[in-house]
Protein backbone atom coordinates (compact mmCIF):
# COMPACT_ATOMS: atom_id res chain seq x y z
CA UNK A 1 0.00 0.00 0.00
CA UNK A 2 1.50 3.41 -0.97
CA UNK A 3 2.74 5.49 1.92
CA UNK A 4 0.51 8.42 2.86
CA UNK A 5 2.08 11.90 2.88
CA UNK A 6 2.67 13.52 6.22
CA UNK A 7 -0.17 15.69 7.48
CA UNK A 8 1.02 18.69 9.50
CA UNK A 9 -1.19 19.96 12.28
CA UNK A 10 -1.32 23.67 13.06
CA UNK A 11 0.78 22.95 16.16
CA UNK A 12 3.45 21.13 14.12
CA UNK A 13 3.66 23.76 11.39
CA UNK A 14 6.02 26.27 13.09
CA UNK A 15 8.51 23.50 13.91
CA UNK A 16 8.31 22.12 10.37
CA UNK A 17 8.92 25.54 8.83
CA UNK A 18 11.84 26.14 11.20
CA UNK A 19 13.41 22.80 10.26
CA UNK A 20 12.97 23.38 6.53
CA UNK A 21 14.35 26.91 6.82
CA UNK A 22 17.44 25.62 8.62
CA UNK A 23 17.98 23.00 5.92
CA UNK A 24 17.48 25.62 3.22
CA UNK A 25 20.02 27.93 4.81
CA UNK A 26 22.90 25.45 5.05
CA UNK A 27 26.11 27.15 4.07
CA UNK A 28 24.50 30.28 2.58
CA UNK A 29 25.15 32.63 5.47
CA UNK A 30 21.71 34.14 4.80
CA UNK A 31 22.64 35.37 1.31
CA UNK A 32 23.77 34.45 -2.19
CA UNK A 33 27.00 35.33 -3.94
CA UNK A 34 26.13 37.83 -6.63
CA UNK A 35 28.15 36.06 -9.32
CA UNK A 36 26.37 32.71 -8.92
CA UNK A 37 22.89 32.02 -10.34
CA UNK A 38 20.31 30.56 -7.99
CA UNK A 39 19.18 28.32 -10.83
CA UNK A 40 15.57 27.93 -9.66
CA UNK A 41 12.99 28.38 -12.41
CA UNK A 42 9.15 28.40 -12.33
CA UNK A 43 9.27 25.25 -14.48
CA UNK A 44 11.83 23.12 -12.69
CA UNK A 45 12.71 21.12 -15.82
CA UNK A 46 14.04 24.36 -17.38
CA UNK A 47 16.92 24.49 -14.87
CA UNK A 48 20.45 23.92 -16.12
CA UNK A 49 23.01 23.03 -13.44
CA UNK A 50 25.92 22.12 -15.69
CA UNK A 51 27.91 25.10 -14.43
CA UNK A 52 28.46 23.00 -11.27
CA UNK A 53 30.86 20.83 -13.24
CA UNK A 54 33.29 23.33 -11.74
CA UNK A 55 33.14 22.51 -7.98
CA UNK A 56 34.46 26.00 -7.19
CA UNK A 57 31.12 27.47 -8.31
CA UNK A 58 29.11 25.58 -5.69
CA UNK A 59 27.37 27.98 -3.28
CA UNK A 60 26.24 25.68 -0.46
CA UNK A 61 26.17 21.98 0.51
CA UNK A 62 22.80 21.42 -1.18
CA UNK A 63 24.46 22.10 -4.52
CA UNK A 64 25.88 18.60 -4.19
CA UNK A 65 22.38 17.38 -5.17
CA UNK A 66 22.15 19.56 -8.27
CA UNK A 67 24.92 18.03 -10.38
CA UNK A 68 25.85 14.40 -9.67
CA UNK A 69 28.16 13.04 -12.39
CA UNK A 70 27.53 9.42 -13.33
CA UNK A 71 30.65 8.88 -15.43
CA UNK A 72 34.24 10.10 -15.37
CA UNK A 73 33.78 12.65 -18.16
CA UNK A 74 30.55 14.09 -16.72
CA UNK A 75 28.55 13.34 -19.87
CA UNK A 76 25.85 11.67 -17.80
CA UNK A 77 24.55 13.40 -14.69
CA UNK A 78 21.65 13.46 -12.24
CA UNK A 79 19.87 16.32 -10.47
CA UNK A 80 17.56 16.22 -7.45
CA UNK A 81 15.32 19.10 -6.37
CA UNK A 82 12.21 19.90 -4.43
CA UNK A 83 9.85 22.46 -2.97
CA UNK A 84 7.74 22.88 0.15
CA UNK A 85 5.06 25.57 0.28
CA UNK A 86 3.07 26.27 3.45
CA UNK A 87 0.22 28.70 2.80
CA UNK A 88 -2.44 30.19 5.09
CA UNK A 89 -5.60 31.72 3.59
CA UNK A 90 -8.56 33.47 5.14
CA UNK A 91 -11.72 34.85 3.54
CA UNK A 92 -14.26 37.01 5.34
CA UNK A 93 -17.52 36.81 3.36
CA UNK A 94 -16.18 34.28 0.83
CA UNK A 95 -18.02 34.47 -2.50
CA UNK A 96 -19.52 37.78 -1.32
CA UNK A 97 -21.27 36.02 1.56
CA UNK A 98 -22.74 33.08 -0.37
CA UNK A 99 -22.04 29.48 0.63
CA UNK A 100 -20.10 28.14 3.63
CA UNK A 101 -18.10 30.68 5.62
CA UNK A 102 -14.81 30.08 7.45
CA UNK A 103 -14.18 31.89 10.74
CA UNK A 104 -10.42 31.27 11.16
CA UNK A 105 -8.92 30.37 7.78
CA UNK A 106 -7.20 27.22 6.61
CA UNK A 107 -3.75 25.84 5.86
CA UNK A 108 -2.62 24.53 2.48
CA UNK A 109 0.53 22.48 2.04
CA UNK A 110 2.29 21.55 -1.18
CA UNK A 111 5.35 19.34 -1.54
CA UNK A 112 7.21 18.64 -4.80
CA UNK A 113 10.21 16.35 -5.33
CA UNK A 114 11.91 15.76 -8.67
CA UNK A 115 14.82 14.00 -10.32
CA UNK A 116 16.37 14.89 -13.68
CA UNK A 117 18.60 12.39 -15.50
CA UNK A 118 20.72 13.40 -18.52
CA UNK A 119 22.55 10.81 -20.59
CA UNK A 120 24.80 12.79 -22.90
CA UNK A 121 23.36 15.79 -24.73
CA UNK A 122 20.49 13.95 -26.41
CA UNK A 123 18.63 11.77 -23.89
CA UNK A 124 16.86 12.88 -20.75
CA UNK A 125 14.28 11.61 -18.22
CA UNK A 126 12.47 13.88 -15.75
CA UNK A 127 10.14 12.76 -12.92
CA UNK A 128 8.31 14.73 -10.22
CA UNK A 129 6.02 13.76 -7.34
CA UNK A 130 3.42 16.13 -5.88
CA UNK A 131 1.59 16.02 -2.56
CA UNK A 132 -0.95 18.79 -1.88
CA UNK A 133 -3.07 18.88 1.27
CA UNK A 134 -5.56 21.30 2.84
CA UNK A 135 -6.43 21.39 6.53
CA UNK A 136 -9.26 23.17 8.33
CA UNK A 137 -11.22 24.53 5.37
CA UNK A 138 -14.96 24.84 6.02
CA UNK A 139 -16.79 23.09 3.22
CA UNK A 140 -13.84 20.82 2.46
CA UNK A 141 -11.22 21.02 -0.31
CA UNK A 142 -11.92 22.86 -3.55
CA UNK A 143 -11.12 20.99 -6.81
CA UNK A 144 -7.57 22.39 -6.91
CA UNK A 145 -6.83 22.09 -3.17
CA UNK A 146 -5.98 18.45 -2.54
CA UNK A 147 -4.05 15.64 -4.21
CA UNK A 148 -2.53 13.51 -1.46
CA UNK A 149 0.26 11.95 -3.52
CA UNK A 150 0.69 11.47 -7.25
CA UNK A 151 3.04 11.51 -10.20
CA UNK A 152 2.91 15.11 -11.34
CA UNK A 153 5.44 14.84 -14.15
CA UNK A 154 7.21 11.94 -15.84
CA UNK A 155 8.55 12.50 -19.35
CA UNK A 156 11.30 11.35 -21.66
CA UNK A 157 13.25 13.59 -24.07
CA UNK A 158 15.23 12.75 -27.18
CA UNK A 159 17.08 15.71 -28.77
CA UNK A 160 18.96 16.19 -32.00
CA UNK A 161 21.19 18.98 -33.31
CA UNK A 162 20.11 20.33 -36.68
CA UNK A 163 22.11 21.87 -39.49
CA UNK A 164 22.48 25.58 -38.81
CA UNK A 165 22.73 25.16 -35.05
CA UNK A 166 19.07 24.51 -34.17
CA UNK A 167 17.80 21.81 -31.81
CA UNK A 168 14.77 19.53 -32.18
CA UNK A 169 13.46 17.75 -29.09
CA UNK A 170 10.72 15.12 -28.89
CA UNK A 171 9.08 14.93 -25.44
CA UNK A 172 6.67 12.19 -24.40
CA UNK A 173 4.86 11.74 -21.10
CA UNK A 174 3.29 13.74 -18.27
CA UNK A 175 4.50 17.34 -18.21
CA UNK A 176 3.68 20.92 -17.29
CA UNK A 177 2.87 23.45 -20.01
CA UNK A 178 3.35 27.18 -19.64
CA UNK A 179 3.59 29.72 -22.45
CA UNK A 180 3.82 33.48 -22.79
CA UNK A 181 2.33 35.49 -19.95
CA UNK A 182 0.34 32.45 -18.68
CA UNK A 183 -2.93 34.11 -19.74
CA UNK A 184 -4.04 30.97 -21.63
CA UNK A 185 -1.62 28.17 -20.76
CA UNK A 186 -0.27 27.91 -17.23
CA UNK A 187 1.10 25.40 -14.73
CA UNK A 188 -1.34 26.97 -12.23
CA UNK A 189 1.16 28.12 -9.61
CA UNK A 190 -1.31 30.00 -7.38
CA UNK A 191 -3.67 27.14 -6.44
CA UNK A 192 -2.45 24.36 -4.17
CA UNK A 193 -2.29 21.70 -6.92
CA UNK A 194 -0.25 22.52 -10.01
CA UNK A 195 -1.55 21.41 -13.42
CA UNK A 196 0.08 18.95 -15.81
CA UNK A 197 -0.79 17.31 -19.12
CA UNK A 198 -0.33 13.83 -20.63
CA UNK A 199 0.87 13.82 -24.21
CA UNK A 200 3.62 14.58 -26.68
CA UNK A 201 5.52 17.72 -27.68
CA UNK A 202 7.92 18.61 -30.45
CA UNK A 203 10.18 21.53 -29.48
CA UNK A 204 12.29 23.44 -32.01
CA UNK A 205 14.82 26.08 -30.95
CA UNK A 206 17.25 28.08 -33.06
CA UNK A 207 18.76 31.30 -31.76
CA UNK A 208 15.92 33.62 -30.69
CA UNK A 209 13.26 31.44 -32.33
CA UNK A 210 11.24 28.78 -30.54
CA UNK A 211 8.32 26.73 -31.90
CA UNK A 212 6.45 24.04 -29.95
CA UNK A 213 3.77 21.68 -31.21
CA UNK A 214 1.82 19.56 -28.73
CA UNK A 215 -1.00 17.02 -28.48
CA UNK A 216 -2.17 16.48 -24.89
CA UNK A 217 -4.95 15.83 -22.41
CA UNK A 218 -5.03 17.69 -19.07
CA UNK A 219 -4.48 15.52 -16.01
CA UNK A 220 -7.38 15.21 -13.58
CA UNK A 221 -6.86 16.36 -10.01
CA UNK A 222 -8.15 13.49 -7.87
CA UNK A 223 -7.74 13.77 -4.09
CA UNK A 224 -6.39 10.27 -3.37
CA UNK A 225 -3.06 8.51 -3.80
CA UNK A 226 -1.69 7.72 -7.28
CA UNK A 227 -5.15 8.11 -8.85
CA UNK A 228 -4.61 11.00 -11.32
CA UNK A 229 -5.33 10.02 -14.94
CA UNK A 230 -5.62 11.94 -18.18
CA UNK A 231 -9.06 13.54 -18.57
CA UNK A 232 -10.69 11.56 -21.40
CA UNK A 233 -13.35 14.26 -21.71
CA UNK A 234 -10.88 16.97 -22.75
CA UNK A 235 -8.25 17.20 -25.49
CA UNK A 236 -5.83 20.09 -25.92
CA UNK A 237 -3.41 20.60 -28.78
CA UNK A 238 -1.78 23.33 -30.80
CA UNK A 239 1.32 25.16 -32.02
CA UNK A 240 3.05 28.01 -30.14
CA UNK A 241 5.94 30.05 -31.58
CA UNK A 242 8.06 32.95 -30.33
CA UNK A 243 10.67 35.20 -31.92
CA UNK A 244 12.03 38.75 -32.31
CA UNK A 245 9.82 41.61 -33.54
CA UNK A 246 12.14 44.38 -34.86
CA UNK A 247 9.20 46.69 -35.68
CA UNK A 248 8.77 47.43 -31.95
CA UNK A 249 11.40 48.72 -29.48
CA UNK A 250 13.17 45.74 -27.93
CA UNK A 251 10.27 43.81 -29.40
CA UNK A 252 9.38 40.14 -29.34
CA UNK A 253 6.22 38.35 -30.37
CA UNK A 254 4.37 35.10 -29.81
CA UNK A 255 1.93 33.58 -32.29
CA UNK A 256 -0.18 30.51 -31.66
CA UNK A 257 -3.05 28.28 -32.68
CA UNK A 258 -4.75 26.22 -29.95
CA UNK A 259 -7.72 23.87 -29.82
CA UNK A 260 -9.60 22.68 -26.74
CA UNK A 261 -12.28 20.01 -27.16
CA UNK A 262 -14.56 19.29 -24.17
CA UNK A 263 -17.29 16.68 -23.98
CA UNK A 264 -19.01 18.75 -21.27
CA UNK A 265 -18.67 22.53 -21.04
CA UNK A 266 -20.80 24.74 -18.77
CA UNK A 267 -21.73 28.36 -19.47
CA UNK A 268 -24.65 30.54 -18.41
CA UNK A 269 -26.20 29.50 -21.74
CA UNK A 270 -26.13 25.82 -20.75
CA UNK A 271 -24.08 22.61 -20.73
CA UNK A 272 -22.99 20.96 -23.99
CA UNK A 273 -20.06 19.70 -26.05
CA UNK A 274 -17.52 22.36 -27.03
CA UNK A 275 -14.87 22.55 -29.75
CA UNK A 276 -13.01 25.83 -29.39
CA UNK A 277 -10.08 27.09 -31.46
CA UNK A 278 -7.93 30.06 -30.43
CA UNK A 279 -5.81 32.12 -32.81
CA UNK A 280 -3.65 34.64 -31.00
CA UNK A 281 -0.59 36.84 -30.87
CA UNK A 282 1.35 38.59 -28.12
CA UNK A 283 3.71 41.58 -28.55
CA UNK A 284 6.04 42.44 -25.68
CA UNK A 285 9.32 44.07 -24.77
CA UNK A 286 11.32 45.99 -22.16
CA UNK A 287 12.85 49.12 -23.71
CA UNK A 288 14.01 50.67 -20.41
CA UNK A 289 12.52 52.40 -18.55
CA UNK A 290 9.33 51.11 -20.24
CA UNK A 291 7.88 47.64 -20.55
CA UNK A 292 4.82 46.49 -22.47
CA UNK A 293 2.82 43.30 -23.06
CA UNK A 294 -0.18 43.21 -25.43
CA UNK A 295 -2.16 40.10 -26.37
CA UNK A 296 -4.96 39.59 -28.91
CA UNK A 297 -6.98 36.39 -29.23
CA UNK A 298 -9.87 35.40 -31.50
CA UNK A 299 -11.82 32.22 -30.77
CA UNK A 300 -14.12 30.24 -33.03
CA UNK A 301 -15.69 26.77 -33.08
CA UNK A 302 -18.94 25.11 -32.05
CA UNK A 303 -21.03 24.76 -28.90
CA UNK A 304 -24.35 22.91 -28.66
CA UNK A 305 -25.04 23.20 -32.40
CA UNK A 306 -24.18 26.90 -32.55
CA UNK A 307 -21.02 28.76 -33.49
CA UNK A 308 -18.46 30.25 -31.13
CA UNK A 309 -17.28 33.80 -31.82
CA UNK A 310 -15.29 35.16 -28.88
CA UNK A 311 -12.25 37.36 -28.33
CA UNK A 312 -10.02 39.12 -25.84
CA UNK A 313 -7.59 42.03 -25.78
CA UNK A 314 -5.20 42.23 -22.82
CA UNK A 315 -2.47 44.72 -21.99
CA UNK A 316 0.12 45.47 -19.32
CA UNK A 317 2.17 48.67 -19.69
CA UNK A 318 4.68 49.89 -17.12
CA UNK A 319 7.47 52.35 -16.43
CA UNK A 320 10.27 51.82 -13.88
CA UNK A 321 11.56 55.14 -12.56
CA UNK A 322 15.21 55.84 -11.70
CA UNK A 323 14.28 56.84 -8.18
CA UNK A 324 15.04 55.32 -4.78
CA UNK A 325 13.22 52.00 -4.41
CA UNK A 326 12.89 51.70 -8.24
CA UNK A 327 9.11 52.31 -8.37
CA UNK A 328 7.28 50.68 -11.28
CA UNK A 329 4.01 52.33 -12.26
CA UNK A 330 1.78 50.18 -14.44
CA UNK A 331 -1.65 49.87 -15.96
CA UNK A 332 -3.32 46.65 -17.02
CA UNK A 333 -6.47 46.74 -19.16
CA UNK A 334 -8.36 43.66 -20.30
CA UNK A 335 -11.53 42.92 -22.23
CA UNK A 336 -12.87 39.36 -22.61
CA UNK A 337 -16.11 38.97 -24.56
CA UNK A 338 -19.39 37.72 -23.09
CA UNK A 339 -22.45 36.05 -24.56
CA UNK A 340 -24.80 38.44 -26.32
CA UNK A 341 -27.94 36.31 -25.86
CA UNK A 342 -27.91 33.07 -23.79
CA UNK A 343 -31.28 32.07 -25.28
CA UNK A 344 -29.82 31.63 -28.79
CA UNK A 345 -27.45 28.95 -30.09
CA UNK A 346 -24.40 31.15 -30.75
CA UNK A 347 -21.86 31.61 -27.93
CA UNK A 348 -19.66 34.69 -27.48
CA UNK A 349 -18.22 33.96 -24.00
CA UNK A 350 -14.42 33.95 -24.02
CA UNK A 351 -12.69 30.86 -22.62
CA UNK A 352 -9.23 31.48 -21.11
CA UNK A 353 -8.44 27.72 -21.42
CA UNK A 354 -5.87 27.02 -18.64
CA UNK A 355 -5.00 30.45 -17.17
CA UNK A 356 -2.91 31.25 -14.13
CA UNK A 357 -5.01 30.80 -11.01
CA UNK A 358 -4.49 34.28 -9.55
CA UNK A 359 -5.47 36.03 -12.78
CA UNK A 360 -6.89 39.17 -11.13
CA UNK A 361 -5.03 38.95 -7.83
CA UNK A 362 -4.57 36.33 -5.15
CA UNK A 363 -8.24 36.17 -4.01
CA UNK A 364 -9.12 34.82 -7.50
CA UNK A 365 -12.79 35.69 -7.08
CA UNK A 366 -13.36 36.38 -10.80
CA UNK A 367 -11.97 34.80 -13.95
CA UNK A 368 -11.24 36.27 -17.41
CA UNK A 369 -14.61 35.66 -19.11
CA UNK A 370 -17.26 38.33 -19.89
CA UNK A 371 -15.09 40.90 -18.18
CA UNK A 372 -13.67 44.38 -18.58
CA UNK A 373 -11.06 45.36 -16.02
CA UNK A 374 -8.87 48.38 -15.45
CA UNK A 375 -5.96 47.73 -13.12
CA UNK A 376 -3.45 50.45 -12.08
CA UNK A 377 -0.60 49.36 -9.80
CA UNK A 378 2.64 50.45 -8.16
CA UNK A 379 5.53 48.24 -7.03
CA UNK A 380 8.71 49.22 -5.18
CA UNK A 381 11.94 47.49 -4.15
CA UNK A 382 12.99 48.95 -0.75
CA UNK A 383 15.99 46.61 -0.56
CA UNK A 384 17.49 43.72 -2.47
CA UNK A 385 15.15 40.73 -2.37
CA UNK A 386 12.10 42.67 -1.09
CA UNK A 387 9.27 43.75 -3.40
CA UNK A 388 6.15 45.57 -2.17
CA UNK A 389 3.12 46.43 -4.29
CA UNK A 390 -0.37 47.90 -4.26
CA UNK A 391 -3.03 47.80 -6.95
CA UNK A 392 -6.65 48.70 -7.60
CA UNK A 393 -8.81 46.66 -9.97
CA UNK A 394 -12.20 47.73 -11.33
CA UNK A 395 -14.43 45.03 -12.89
CA UNK A 396 -17.35 45.39 -15.30
CA UNK A 397 -19.30 42.83 -17.30
CA UNK A 398 -18.51 43.04 -21.01
CA UNK A 399 -22.07 41.90 -21.84
CA UNK A 400 -24.99 42.57 -19.51
CA UNK A 401 -26.70 39.48 -20.94
CA UNK A 402 -24.02 37.11 -19.65
CA UNK A 403 -22.98 36.32 -16.10
CA UNK A 404 -19.66 36.16 -14.26
CA UNK A 405 -17.28 33.19 -14.01
CA UNK A 406 -14.43 32.06 -11.79
CA UNK A 407 -10.88 31.30 -12.99
CA UNK A 408 -11.89 27.72 -13.90
CA UNK A 409 -14.70 29.13 -16.11
CA UNK A 410 -17.41 27.86 -13.77
CA UNK A 411 -20.46 30.18 -13.87
CA UNK A 412 -20.84 32.04 -10.57
CA UNK A 413 -23.92 34.13 -11.36
CA UNK A 414 -26.07 34.48 -14.45
CA UNK A 415 -26.95 37.83 -15.96
CA UNK A 416 -30.61 37.39 -15.02
CA UNK A 417 -31.90 40.03 -12.62
CA UNK A 418 -29.57 42.89 -13.47
CA UNK A 419 -28.73 45.07 -16.46
CA UNK A 420 -25.87 46.82 -14.65
CA UNK A 421 -22.27 46.29 -15.66
CA UNK A 422 -20.20 47.24 -12.59
CA UNK A 423 -19.28 44.12 -10.62
CA UNK A 424 -17.04 45.81 -8.05
CA UNK A 425 -13.58 47.09 -7.11
CA UNK A 426 -10.67 45.25 -5.54
CA UNK A 427 -7.83 46.77 -3.50
CA UNK A 428 -4.77 44.55 -3.02
CA UNK A 429 -1.49 45.16 -1.18
CA UNK A 430 1.31 42.69 -0.75
CA UNK A 431 4.98 41.98 -0.21
CA UNK A 432 7.38 39.29 -1.35
CA UNK A 433 10.71 38.80 0.39
CA UNK A 434 13.37 36.51 -0.97
CA UNK A 435 14.97 35.94 2.42
CA UNK A 436 17.83 33.92 0.94
CA UNK A 437 18.58 31.57 -1.88
CA UNK A 438 16.13 28.86 -0.87
CA UNK A 439 13.37 30.73 0.97
CA UNK A 440 10.72 33.23 -0.15
CA UNK A 441 8.03 34.70 2.09
CA UNK A 442 4.86 36.36 0.76
CA UNK A 443 2.00 38.31 2.36
CA UNK A 444 -1.17 39.62 0.68
CA UNK A 445 -4.25 41.52 1.86
CA UNK A 446 -7.18 42.33 -0.42
CA UNK A 447 -10.59 43.93 -0.02
CA UNK A 448 -13.32 43.54 -2.65
CA UNK A 449 -16.01 46.23 -2.70
CA UNK A 450 -19.19 44.61 -4.03
CA UNK A 451 -20.85 46.58 -6.83
CA UNK A 452 -24.36 47.01 -8.27
CA UNK A 453 -24.43 43.77 -10.29
CA UNK A 454 -23.66 41.68 -7.22
CA UNK A 455 -26.24 43.55 -5.13
CA UNK A 456 -28.88 42.92 -7.79
CA UNK A 457 -28.23 39.19 -8.07
CA UNK A 458 -27.82 37.83 -4.53
CA UNK A 459 -25.33 38.02 -1.67
CA UNK A 460 -23.23 41.15 -2.01
CA UNK A 461 -21.07 41.49 1.08
CA UNK A 462 -17.63 43.04 0.76
CA UNK A 463 -14.86 40.43 0.88
CA UNK A 464 -11.70 40.57 2.97
CA UNK A 465 -8.84 38.24 2.08
CA UNK A 466 -5.55 37.50 3.83
CA UNK A 467 -2.88 35.11 2.65
CA UNK A 468 0.64 34.36 3.88
CA UNK A 469 3.00 31.68 2.66
CA UNK A 470 6.57 30.50 2.69
CA UNK A 471 8.17 28.70 -0.25
CA UNK A 472 11.32 26.65 0.25
CA UNK A 473 13.27 25.25 -2.70
CA UNK A 474 16.39 23.24 -3.27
Amino acid sequence: MPARPLLLSHAMLPRAICLLSCLAGLGTGGGLRAQEPSGYRPMRFDEDWRYLRDPARAVDPLDALKYIPLDERGEAWLTFGGEARERFEYFHNAQWGAGPQDSDGYLMQRYLLHSDLHVGEHVRAFAQLQSSIVNGRTGGPRPTDQDRLDVHQAFFDVSSKLAGGGTLTARLGRQELQYGSSRLISAREGPNVRLSFDGARLLFASGDWHVDAFVTRPVETDPGTFDDDADEGRAFYGVYGSGPLPLLPDGRFDAYFLELDRDTAAYVQGVAEEKRRSLGTRWFGKPAPWDYDFEFVWQFGTFDGGTIEAWTVASDTGCTLSWPWQPRLSLKADIASGDGDPTTAGLQTFNALFPRGAYFGEPALIGPANIIDLHPAIAVVPTDGLRCYADWDVFWRASVHDGIYNAALVPLRSGVGSDRSLIGNQLQVGAEWRAQRHATLSLVYAHFFAGPFLRDTGAAEDVDYVSAWITLKF
